[in-house]
């Protein structure tokens, strides 16, 4: 069956996207996870962030991956800048990008504030060319699967996704790029009760309402998911919290 000229134009294209950022015995499609697209059916690849991160480090070994987080409204927001070298100043970088990531009622486990540093660093990555050629490329929590070569593994973990230091050596002492990459101090006491509120709640019964619902809805389930659920450490610290908050709140 022949390729008429769009088909042709697309596979060459593809082809020369391929040769972005090449390291020779490294195939990235190798580890290419296949999906399908929920609103149109369309069989797809995406590559895993961890990829992504280890692609990187095997084109710049003394790289560099700054992330900065704060607190916006419902969610956490990230911004992950790349550099080619961690000596780079800090307006020197090959590529940036912005994600903000709030409480899933999907992945209610997943701490939002390192999905959001998680994804800024994939499309960040993505945007310096660390995978242009898959069709989604950094923009979901992954990690390392335990089939990778070991090398990969290491390479991967010396990586740090949910820390703003993603250096492979310290920088020098007078080096501007800490402006970037200082993690702003932790949340509030309000921004913390915030999003424990609206955490979603683990008891099937109360599917689709989230912890701060229960405080009218089922208090004793509140109390319950606070000191016997065992599913998910973060859900029972923000359920403990809600009850404490409560608490003060009813002594006052």
């Amino acid at each position: 069956m022949s390729l008429n000229s769009n088909e042709q134009s697309k596979m060459l294209a593809l082809k020369q996207l391929n040769t972005i950022n090449n390291v020779e015995g490294f195939d990235p499609e190798a580890f290419a996870v296949e999906f399908t697209d929920l609103s149109t059916g369309e069989k797809m690849k995406r590559l895993p962030v961890v990829i992504q991160m280890a692609w990187f480090r095997l084109v710049y070994p003394q790289g560099k991956i700054a992330v900065q987080v704060s607190s916006g409204k419902d969610c956490f927001v990230a911004s992950a800048r790349i550099y080619a070298n961690y000596q780079d100043p800090v307006e020197c970088y090959l590529a940036e990008a912005t994600a903000s990531r709030g409480v899933s009622t999907t992945k209610p486990s997943v701490s939002p504030r390192e999905w959001a540093q998680t994804a800024a660093i994939g499309i960040a990555l993505r945007n310096a060319g660390f995978g242009l050629q898959f069709a989604v490329a950094g923009e979901e929590v992954e990690n390392i699967p335990s089939e990778l070569p070991e090398e990969i593994q290491l390479t991967a973990n010396a990586m740090p996704t949910s820390t703003a230091e993603a250096v492979s050596e310290p920088a020098p002492e007078n080096s501007r790029e800490e402006e970037y990459e200082t993690v702003p101090a932790e949340l509030s006491y309000d921004d913390k009760l915030k999003l424990a509120m609206q955490t979603p709640c683990p008891i099937k019964k109360y599917s689709g309402k989230t912890l701060g619902d229960l405080i009218t809805i089922d208090p004793k389930a509140l109390n319950w998911v606070a000191t016997k659920f065992t599913g998910a450490p973060e859900i029972t610290e923000a359920a403990k919290l809600i009850c404490e908050d409560a608490v003060q709140k009813t002594s006052a």
